[in-house]
């Protein structure tokens, strides 16, 4: 049985791990934090979990609220494993303090907010010693993992596109929105959220996702930053949150002083959108995220992932003209002959893993049709990294990729939050 630590849970993500019981884990968990409304938001949010009529959890919180929170958890030691997600100017190096202490850790992103983070993110990640891990979660989406599947299947995909002119084989784009509900409840964001120095700017925030999920989808070998990696440009630009929406968002009444530096006449310039082109292994990659006041309604979060084949296209699609529903698309290259039968051979082979799973073409384009069983939201997948996690620990073996690959990841984000830095 493992023990979970929670660590100023400053952020929803956190009781998210608690969305489900896991065999694994003892309901008794130890939370560190200074007092206050993230502290709260964090328990009532468990409470929900424990309270709601269908699969209740029966998580007991022993709360620790005070000063230097983080060396109580370590001086007291009542857990294995450490959970992170909240504030994060010194989360970096409180994972490295964490795990030279001799703690697991399971953090959300993003570890850093910029190149000062590197160094605590080489310790943290060296050697042999406890494992460390971030929360990733769309590596669970149903379309990310049909991509994977279609990159490894050269009959459909061929190869990846290397494009002289500079092109990006791989484009992600995805917009979120800063006003949205959480287990059925609007969410309250803390007003630090919005100060770039502490939560991250747009360049290392949802662009994690985006670029594990390149990692991840093309495979291959751990990364290894100064070989593998090339960046090429980076930008970020604000989202303007006006004094009523900010109310709105944060139930504060004033933007803090901590924000002056990006309030202009009157209104706060939020820096939370991001975008860079970079290679990975040769293959040219350009990420972007974009975040809006509030979706919709009816709506939700928007996204796009484009994967440019030597033998077809997959496009993944998901927005109004979806009815915010993911989509895939195969799009066959002109001169690409057998793609179909290639296409529907593979989906009959993946019915194991993905039952249900079907072709359906539409003139020369093929839609993959997935069926509801096989889709699962965004929080339910919190539950699915917290398994993952633990699964590594049974085994007492961690994936030789993954400390290398997070090094990677992470470098290339701080590097890239610099460069759009540098360029304003």
């Amino acid at each position: 049985m493992h023990t979970l630590l929670f660590l100023n849970p400053a952020h929803f993500h956190a009781a998210l791990t608690l969305r489900e019981r896991h065999a694994l884990v003892n309901e008794e968990i130890f939370v560190y934090a200074t007092p206050g409304p993230e502290l709260d938001a964090f328990l009532a949010l468990v409470n929900a979990f424990n309270a709601r009529p269908r699969r209740p959890t029966r998580w007991r919180c022993k709360v620790n609220a005070g000063a230097e929170p983080l060396r109580k958890l370590i001086a007291e030691g009542r857990g294995d494993v450490a959970v992170l997600a909240g504030r994060n100017r010194t989360k970096m190096a409180d994972i490295r303090r964490l795990r030279e202490a001799g703690f697991h850790v399971l953090a959300d992103k993003p570890w850093l907010t910029g190149p000062e983070g590197l160094p605590h993110l080489m310790a943290a990640t060296a050697g042999t010693g406890p494992l460390v891990m971030d929360i990733m979660t769309s590596r669970y989406e149903v379309a990310a993992i049909v991509q994977r599947k279609l990159l490894a299947t050269p009959d459909v995909f061929g190869d990846l596109v290397r494009d002289p002119a500079g092109e990006p084989a791989i484009f992600m784009d995805s917009v979120h929105h800063l006003y949205k509900t959480v287990n059925g409840v609007p969410l309250v964001r803390p007003a630090w959220y919005f100060d770039i120095q502490v939560q991250g700017d747009g360049v290392v925030d949802v662009p994690t996702h985006l670029v594990d999920l390149a990692q991840w989808i093309t495979g291959g070998p751990p990364v290894d930053y100064d070989r593998d990696v090339e960046l090429l440009a980076a930008r970020r630009w604000a989202t303007p949150v006006p004094p009523e929406q900010f109310t709105r968002i944060t139930e504060e009444e004033a933007y803090p002083e901590e924000l002056a530096p990006w309030v202009r006449g009157g209104t706060l310039h939020y820096l939370c959108n991001g975008e860079f082109s970079y290679r990975l292994r040769g293959i040219p990659i350009r990420v972007r995220s974009v975040w809006d006041l509030e979706a919709p309604p009816g709506g939700g979060d928007a996204s796009c992932a484009v994967l440019r084949g030597t033998r077809a296209d997959v496009v993944l699609e998901q927005g109004p003209h979806t009815g915010f529903e993911a989509r895939l698309c195969i799009q066959p290259r002109a001169g690409a002959n057998d793609v179909t039968a290639a296409l529907e051979q593979a989906v009959a082979c993946w019915q194991g893993e993905l039952p249900g799973l079907s072709v359906a073409p539409d003139g020369e384009r093929l839609y993959l049709k997935v069926p509801s069983a096989l889709r699962s939201s965004h929080e339910e997948h919190f539950a699915r990294v917290l398994d993952e996690f633990l699964g590594y620990l049974e085994r007492g073996a961690w994936p030789p990729q993954l400390a290398p690959n997070l090094r990677g990841k992470y470098t290339l984000l701080a590097r890239a939050s610099q460069l759009a830095r540098q360029g304003e």
